[in-house]
């Protein structure tokens, strides 16, 4: 951000006087001297005598904005402090840090990973590779000269399916297609344009062009990996054209297959099964596999309870709920909190003084900690929170699947993270909760605003009415003196007479 700052002083702009303050000025300072009028300065005398009048109206008013102001400042700060502590626990909890996490026995041949939500404590696998998922691959035994060479025109035709074999070569006489043959016609086609032709039909088969040192281009084809995704690329163009070189199945001879598609295949405790895909997510409940090489033994697969991320866990949310409830003791202090009076600020305050005692796990068996008391997070005299180290670690030992409960991302309304939003929800609210009482405090704040528009018509009204009973008086007063200067001359000229 750029401050611009000015090389010289700004002078301070003079108010521009009304009229009537002008004129009433004028008039009073011209009647002072010529020793007429009462010689009283009325533009200060009525100025004072209105703000006398209205001085504790004026004073209550300020009094209430002030305390409004303050009163939704600290609705906004509790709101705020509220919000970002779930926030933060939301996150934390999303986050599957505090969740067992499976360990593979050797990475090399696959690794596994948590799926959102589940629960893996005690979890144990055995799994073995006996072949990895490929997808079919073919590229053109000879090449063309440039990328940009006219090869002609013509129409492919894509299938993808199950290859069909035969008996006695293994090799693949045709495709049973899952779906319509997919045309593919180019004109005027470079082995470029070919490529991005087929590339355009997102049939599950993917082509690119390879060139060689020398500058010559190759056609290359991939298919999705699984026995069900073989691909023939057929064409009906004369065999002597360059486009039927590209041709792919029995009737090509211009492509070599090097990869043939098939399944994984792996057993899971003894049971042998297939997968079309080398990330695998419907096998082991929880748990998304990803292999990368085959296996000479079984590959054990074990959860690990994150002990470290569980105890922090804990420790961060009662330094969090601490942090909220000083704040909610300080705002609704009986004697100096602004929010003393407010409904939601007490009930903000009530819901947080009873989440330790509140049962988190209410479908836990027998014996399971459900509160954050039964895992050692107590509360002081003061109605802060703290941690029993010792009681944590045990609970944790012990029952690590209730600590993990606790810390989830459940969709029944259990959990440490339902309670807070539960919280929130309340305290947050329009009808009942802080957010209704942002709604009155923002009304009462205007209202006196109106309050002050109509007392300063009152104050405006009353600066006039003195304003023409002193300008009254002033005349009186002129008149009284120009008899009594009258009656002074007569008099010394009826003394001078006589003499």
């Amino acid at each position: 951000m750029t401050t611009v700052s000015s090389s010289g002083a700004t002078p301070t702009p003079t108010p521009t006087p009304s009229t009537t303050s002008v004129t009433k000025s004028a008039a009073s300072a011209l009647l002072t001297s010529l020793n007429t009028g009462s010689g009283v300065d009325t533009d200060t005398l009525v100025t004072s005598l209105v703000q006398a009048q209205f001085a504790a109206k004026n004073a209550a008013i300020t009094a209430r904005s002030d305390k409004l102001t303050a009163q939704l400042s600290g609705v906004s700060t509790l709101k705020n402090m509220i919000t970002d502590f779930t926030t933060a626990l939301e996150t934390l909890v999303k986050s599957g840090t505090l969740q067992s996490q499976p360990v593979s026995s050797s990475p090399g041949v696959l690794t596994a990973t948590p799926i959102t939500g589940a629960k893996l404590t005690g979890f144990s696998a055995s799994i073995g590779v006996e072949r990895l998922a490929t997808g079919q691959a073919a590229v053109s035994k000879a090449s063309v000269a440039s990328k940009t060479e006219v090869l002609g025109s013509g129409t492919f035709v894509l299938k993808v399916g199950s290859a069909v074999l035969d008996p006695v070569t293994g090799e693949m006489t045709s495709v049973d297609a899952a779906g319509d043959p997919i045309e593919i016609e180019v004109k005027d086609a470079s082995i470029t344009t070919i490529a991005a032709a087929i590339n355009a039909r997102k049939a599950g088969v993917t082509a690119s062009v390879v060139t060689d040192a020398d500058g010559r281009a190759y056609l290359s084809l991939k298919g999705d990996t699984g026995s069900a995704k073989a691909f023939t690329l057929e064409t009906s163009i004369d065999p002597s054209t360059k486009l039927s070189q590209f041709a792919v199945g029995p009737t090509g001879s211009g492509m070599q297959i090097t990869s043939t598609a098939g399944n994984a295949v792996l057993t899971v405790d003894g049971i042998r099964v297939e997968r079309a895909s080398n990330t695998i997510t419907d096998l082991v409940e929880g748990v998304k596999l990803d292999l990368l090489s085959t296996s000479t033994a079984p590959v054990s697969l074990t959860s690990s309870t994150p002990t470290a991320a569980l105890t922090n866990a804990v420790e961060d949310f009662v330094f969090t709920y601490n942090q909220v409830f000083a704040e909610l003791k300080k705002q609704t202090d009986p004697i100096t909190g602004e929010l003393r009076s407010d409904t939601g600020a007490k009930n903000m305050l009530s819901s947080l003084k009873s989440l330790s005692l509140r049962d988190l796990l209410p479908n836990a068996a027998p014996g399971t900690p459900r509160t954050l008391a039964e895992i050692g997070v107590g509360t002081n005299r003061d109605g802060t929170l703290s941690v029993s180290t010792d009681r944590l670690t045990q609970a944790i030992n012990q029952f690590p699947g209730a600590l993990e409960a606790m810390f989830s991302n459940s969709s029944d309304g259990t959990g440490a993270l339902a309670a807070m939003n539960s919280i929130k929800l309340n305290a947050t609210s329009t009808l009942y909760g802080l957010g209704a009482s942002t709604t009155r405090y923002n009304q009462a704040k205007s209202d006196l605003v109106d309050q002050q528009d109509k007392l300063t018509l009152q104050q405006e009204k009353m600066t006039t009415r003195l304003t023409q009973q002193f300008a009254s008086m002033n005349a009186r007063v002129a008149a009284y003196k120009s008899t009594q200067t009258f009656m002074e001359n007569q008099i010394k000229a009826w003394t001078k007479s006589d003499n």
